[in-house]
């Protein structure tokens, strides 16, 4: 019995490399100078006129992954803005738009790792490094070229991720709706942590840069390194004093609109890390009660998980 016939289109596809891992030492100008360290994890993408490679199995359209592997390290070698992980993204987009006549967008995803100088004797050390933290600063970035490829048009959102947080006090959970099914105690003081995920969107006109030639206009106007050093000085400074989960939030985003006028959203998720008193009352010790309580186990889940966008008005 045969199959009965169905119609289909193919109504998106897009592919390319991932997890192409770059280490970039920039060397000074000067002997003795100080280097920077800058390590990279990138994903690489395109879209364009690749429908015969999935429908007819004709690869003479498809650019290699292996040939974008390429690319991007030959990118962190010669790329003048490799230090900026925004505007290397935008850099690496537009060449595969403009290098490839079929490709019409690029996708660049950045993970930036966190290496600080180490300090000898109270000095940094010029070319000795530590990694300090495990969160990421990361970064996505779009190039449209559809319009032309002498009229590109940029989309950047930026973050930081795995950004480990703690406060021992000075964090409550009262006044919360109560029924039939809640066991909840209300509690005045208690540990607050979370895991900080954080995204905020560039809105600016020189996003519409056009050609390579102009990305040093759009980080004037953008300020992403600056930006990203306060977005991440904010969320830290308005986690430390404020007492709400979903108040700091909120606060976190608007001070950051507030600061960078080239931002035009923010959203934070923040999973909570639930630290639980230990209940002691076996040994007569009090351990539950907020100002008895000082050990504490470390509960990975059920986990509570706030999530908000705050965009510009």
């Amino acid at each position: 019995m045969s199959e009965p016939q169905v119609n289909v289109t193919l109504s998106a596809n897009r592919y390319g490399k991932d997890k192409v891992r770059v280490l970039r030492v920039i060397r000074p100008s000067t002997p003795g100078g100080k280097q920077i360290v800058l390590e990279y994890t990138v994903r690489l993408m395109i879209e364009g006129d690749f429908a015969t490679s999935y429908t007819q199995a004709d690869n003479s359209m498809v650019v290699p992954t292996d040939t974008m592997k390429n690319t991007v390290y030959v990118f962190a070698k010669t790329s003048p803005h490799v230090a900026t992980p925004e505007l290397f993204g935008l850099h690496l987009a537009s060449h595969m738009v403009t290098k490839y006549p079929h490709v019409t967008k690029a996708f660049v995803d950045i993970d930036s790792l966190k290496w600080s100088r180490i300090p000898v004797q109270g000095v940094e050390h010029k070319h000795s490094f530590v990694r300090d933290g495990e969160e990421r600063r990361t970064t996505s970035v779009e190039v449209d070229g559809t319009q032309g490829k002498d009229k590109l048009v940029g989309k950047v959102t930026s973050g930081i991720q795995d950004l480990l947080v703690l406060k021992s006090s000075g964090s409550a959970f009262e006044n919360f709706h109560q029924d039939e099914y809640t066991t909840l105690i209300p509690v005045s003081d208690r540990i607050f942590s979370t895991s900080v995920d954080l995204n905020y969107t560039f809105e600016l006109p020189a996003l519409a840069f056009g050609s390579v030639d102009k990305l040093e206009a759009v980080d004037i106007e953008a300020q992403f390194n600056r930006v990203a050093a306060s977005a991440k000085e904010t969320t830290l400074e308005v986690f430390a004093v404020d007492e709400s989960a979903s108040a700091t939030l909120y606060k976190m985003a608007t001070d950051i609109i507030r600061k960078n006028p080239s931002v035009g959203t923010v959203s934070y998720k923040l999973p909570n890390k639930h630290y639980i008193p230990v209940d002691l009352s076996y040994m007569k010790l009090d351990n539950l009660k907020p100002a008895d309580a000082e050990v504490f186990c470390p509960v990975a889940a059920p986990s509570g998980y706030i999530t908000a966008t705050v965009s510009r008005a």
